[in-house]
Parts: C-alpha cells; structure tokens; sequence
C-alpha cells in the first residue's frame, strides 16, 4: 500500500452515493464464504448502508486510493450498534463515555482492495478519535467477514446471534468488545 496516495477524511453528504455502491459491492463479494448469497443479498438489502447520522455526527470516514473511494466506515456516539437508516427505528441518543461503549459502524472496503490494510487502518482512526471522546471501550455488531479482523485488532467476542430478514433468512452476527488503553 502506498501511503502517499491513501487519505482518511470524513464523508459528506455528497459521498453517501457512491458509499452506497462500495457497500453493496462489499457486502456481496466479500461475504462469499462466510454466508450463504441468500444471507448476503438479504443483509446487503435490509441492513448495509449509510447511517447519515453518523455522516452529520462527522463520525464516519471514507479512505480514497489515488482520489478513489476504497473503504468506509465510522464511529459513533450514539447508542444505535447497527444498521443504515432504513432499519433503525426509533431516536438514536448519544452514549455516555463515561460509562458506555462507542461503536464501530458499517466498515466496508471495496472487493478490490481488500486484505490491503484499509480496514485496520480505519479502526485506528476511528479507536483513536472514540478515545479523544472520551470513550473507554468500544462496542460493535459484527459480520461474519467482519470477525476475524475484529479478533487481529484486539476485540473479544461477547454473544453471538442472528438477526431476521424477510425470506425469512437468518443471518448470524457476533457483537464484540474491546476496552481502550
């Protein structure tokens, strides 16, 4: 990875289009092997997305390659732990730091440049700017592509379990954990 030409900068309304298409590019491809394509249809549909709270919140960050969109993914101070704005439901309240976890929101990297450092270089930016808030600890839904990248980077598995779309398809998630230094 070359790093004079990657950049970390916080997204913009103006991003969400193409954050929307690196995602369901993401979620399918990058879901082989570890759901089934119903479960990585199902949960790219109904679940992936951009959250635009977090896009105003000025928690959520995209990664640019060479002035090309490759990751995205964000933080958040809220108590929502996942989801786009089409499966959340309700009001979204922020967190206390003292005594409640941030999350890790929606990270997803383009299947063409995937396993290149992106995702662990995201978190590192996120962990460090949860840890500037306040926050202790940070908390997050995991996918099933999405844990053993979580584990490398020092999250423990706290529950696994499984949400349902329609179909019904079932699709397994881990929530995780890590405390901050």
């Amino acid at each position: 990875m070359n790093a004079q030409a990657i950049a970390v900068r916080a997204a913009r309304p103006d991003d969400i289009p193409a954050m929307e298409a690196l995602i369901a590019r993401s979620g399918i491809a990058l879901s082989e092997g570890f759901y089934t394509k119903e479960q990585a249809a199902a949960v790219t549909e109904h679940v992936f997305g951009v959250d635009t709270q977090l896009v105003a919140d000025q928690t959520y960050f995209l990664i640019e390659k060479n002035g090309e969109l490759v990751a995205c993914g964000g933080w958040s101070k809220r108590s929502t732990l996942f989801g786009a704005d089409r499966a959340k439901q309700g009001a979204d309240p922020l967190l206390d730091p003292a005594t409640e976890p941030a999350r890790i929101r929606a990270f997803f990297v383009d299947p063409g440049a995937a396993r290149q450092g992106l995702g662990r270089l995201l978190l590192r930016h996120c962990t460090d700017a949860a840890a500037a808030g306040g926050f202790q600890a940070l908390e997050l839904a995991a996918t099933m592509p999405g844990v053993p990248l979580y584990l490398a980077c020092g999250f423990e598995a706290v529950e696994p379990f499984e949400i349902t779309l329609p179909g019904p398809i079932q699709v397994p998630l881990v929530r995780m954990r890590r405390q901050l230094p």
